[in-house]
């Protein structure tokens, strides 16, 4: 004969249902604490067969809608913490903490439940009913999870233009009241698709079924009839027609690419938590502010009546709203030098900045990649245009003067190596510092190096932001200054060979610092990172030295080809030859930008054409520099005219 309950008593809450009881009793179900800790660690547990022994309802029915509630919310596990259990004779009423874990990259969802029991033959059993799962789960209902994604945010220009345009993207995605057997009909989409089938599959189970499900982004492009109708031959899946900012419109090496496509395949790419039609940044700014720009989904787990309408929301995760990035990049400026880059030969890279705090105004590749970041991490040997450090070198070091003069000739002899002018050009006479430094004379730098002193080249270098600590959201390089006491090794690193690397950057800003009469730190993201750090003030009259020359080169050494910069443009030139790549560099500035260029020359037409001058020259026509219409000046000649292959 079975026990029969005696009065009312309240069972004070467990700490966890972490292991199993052993039961003697003479009863299946001999308390209600058994019974319940019984069904919620079978139910906790998977499995459900078991946990349908505890209640009153029919088996079949309980097992199958406990397992429904495992794909309804896709859970990635389900714990539970027994409360407070009242009894009244042969009733009694029992809560629980039921914490479900909805997977990667969503919350857990922790609420109260609470189970009726009632004393019968067996002993006590949970009148089952679906508002056991949920208290607010009536008959008919069941469990979704609904995911609303944000927009994704935009990233800016110095003046808010967008950098980024929206694409025509078409979202393939799945109804799940229409798929005959969603692991197949996923498994079947992500084939064709290339993707990995396991983050679709969890987008598909727990979500509504009569919403629509945007699992694989593809840009149009990419779509064509076929793949469509492939497509559509699996039961419930369908496409929609979606915008979202993806390309960039300009400085793609800097923005980076958005995915959520199959081309990228996304999901076995991207570490971290990632959802199905989620846009991710693969690279640049788009991967470093993923999370600014993605923001997140609102999250909410619903009840759904049979026709698949939502009836209550159980709980909701308001997701953070995605929001915008604002660059120092100047559109115009960028744009400039993007059409720079058409003039090269191969591969070059242009830098552009603001003089007066270091703002990077522009940055671009002609790589047609959007993973070069060479403009800002490349490593570089500057040859002679190095001179516009090593003259402030000499003048600190007190080496030389303005009117120091020294031979320009062909070549000379420095500490057993030969030192040769590009061209093996030279200098009439005795030039002074100014004129050997508009002409990149080589040999004359070289032959003062040793009074100078490695030690002054190296400080001088690093005043300039050579191997500075600068710190930028994207991966950069100032460069290196490594220099021994050796004298050919001093001389040669005067004229920016031995010792010395830079990165367009690099020189951009050192060519800043010359107009400014400070080394500004560089920044990239406005109001982000640390406060500029600047160098002690340079001397005014040092400077002007390399102002002079730097005109001087303009005027003699570049003319026509710069005369579309007009009177304020100090430039410096030179070639770095090697022998599997040349090296073209223009550093110089104009008014309110100083710019670096690097062109990437194959060797057997390094000494065609001055290419990094006609890359200037089309970046300043590009930016409509004074001169063009102030001055009526006449179209530059071929540049292969102009002998600009180093002194004369």
């Amino acid at each position: 004969m079975s026990p029969r309950p005696l009065g009312r008593r309240a069972a004070a809450a467990g700490t966890g249902l972490l292991v199993t009881l052993t039961l003697v009793a003479c009863t299946p179900h001999p308390s209600a604490e058994v019974a319940v800790r019984s069904f919620l660690l079978a139910w906790q547990d998977g499995d459900y067969a078991e946990a349908a022994r505890y209640t009153d309802g029919d088996a079949a029915e309980v097992e199958s809608t406990l397992a429904d509630v495992h794909d309804q919310l896709d859970l990635a596990s389900l714990r539970f913490d027994l409360g407070p259990i009242s009894e009244d004779g042969e009733s009694a009423t029992a809560e629980f903490e039921a914490n479900a874990d909805l997977g990667i990259g969503d919350p857990t969802w922790t609420y109260t439940g609470e189970m009726p029991l009632e004393w019968g033959p067996d002993g006590w059993e949970i009148s089952w009913s679906p508002s056991v799962i949920h208290p607010e789960i009536s008959e008919g209902e069941r469990l979704a999870v609904s995911y609303q994604l944000q927009d994704r945010g935009q990233i800016l220009d110095r003046d808010g233009t967008s950098l980024v345009t929206p694409d025509s993207v078409t979202a393939f995605g799945v109804l799940p009241s229409e798929m005959d057997d969603k692991e197949e009909g996923v498994a079947e989409l992500a084939e064709l698709l290339d993707e990995d089938p396991d983050p679709l599959l969890q987008r598909v189970r727990s979500a509504p079924p009569e919403e629509f499900q945007p699992l694989v982004l593809l840009r149009d492009s990419n779509v064509d009839a076929n793949l469509l109708r492939q497509a559509s031959q699996i039961a419930g899946v369908d496409t929609q027609a979606v915008e979202v900012n993806m390309t960039p419109e300009l400085a793609p090496s800097l923005v980076g690419e958005v995915a959520g496509t199959s081309e990228h395949r996304v999901s076995a790419r991207v570490p971290g938590p990632y959802q199905a039609g989620d846009t991710v940044g693969l690279s640049g700014l788009q991967s470093i502010f993923q999370n600014e720009l993605a923001g997140s989904a609102t999250t909410q787990v619903v009840a759904l009546d049979a026709s698949g309408e939502v009836t209550d929301v159980l709980e909701s995760w308001d997701g953070e709203l995605s929001g915008q990035i604002e660059t120092t990049l100047d559109s115009d400026v960028q744009s400039a030098a993007e059409s720079a880059m058409d003039t090269l030969p191969g591969n070059g890279y242009l830098v552009a900045v603001d003089p007066s705090n270091g703002e990077i105004l522009a940055a671009a590749n002609d790589s047609e990649s959007a993973t070069d970041d060479g403009a800002l991490n490349g490593s570089f040997a500057p040859g002679p245009v190095f001179t516009l450090i090593s003259t402030v070198a000499a003048l600190e070091s007190g080496a030389v003067t303005r009117e120091t003069t020294s031979e320009c000739a062909a070549e000379a002899d420095v500490g057993g190596r030969t030192f040769v002018n590009p061209s093996q050009g030279y200098l009439a006479g005795e030039p002074d510092l100014v004129r050997n430094l508009a002409y990149a004379c080589t040999v004359a730098y070289a032959q003062f190096a040793d009074q100078v002193g490695a030690d002054n080249i190296a400080d001088t270098a690093e005043r300039f932001g050579i191997g500075a600590d600068w710190q930028l959201p994207l991966p950069s390089t100032s460069g290196s200054v490594d220099i021994n006491d050796e004298e050919a090794d001093v001389a040669s690193a005067m004229i920016g060979e031995h010792g010395i690397e830079v990165s367009p950057l690099t020189m951009a800003l050192a060519a800043a610092a010359i107009s400014d009469g400070n080394w500004h730190a560089p920044t990239l993201i406005q109001e982000e990172g640390p406060a500029p750090e600047e160098t002690s003030p340079f001397d005014e009259e040092h400077l002007e030295v390399v102002r002079e020359g730097m005109r001087d080169a303009v005027d003699q050494r570049m003319m026509p080809e710069l005369a579309v910069g007009g009177p304020d443009l100090h430039g410096q030139w030179s070639r770095v030859e090697g022998q599997e790549v040349s090296h073209h560099w223009f550093v110089g500035y104009q008014d309110d930008v100083a710019f670096a260029l690097v062109a990437e020359v194959d060797p057997s037409v390094s000494l065609w054409q001055p290419y990094a001058v006609q890359g200037a020259q089309s970046f300043l026509a590009e930016l409509g520099s004074p001169g063009t219409e102030d001055q009526g000046l006449e179209p530059a000649g071929d540049p292969a005219e102009a002998d600009l292959s180093g002194p004369e």
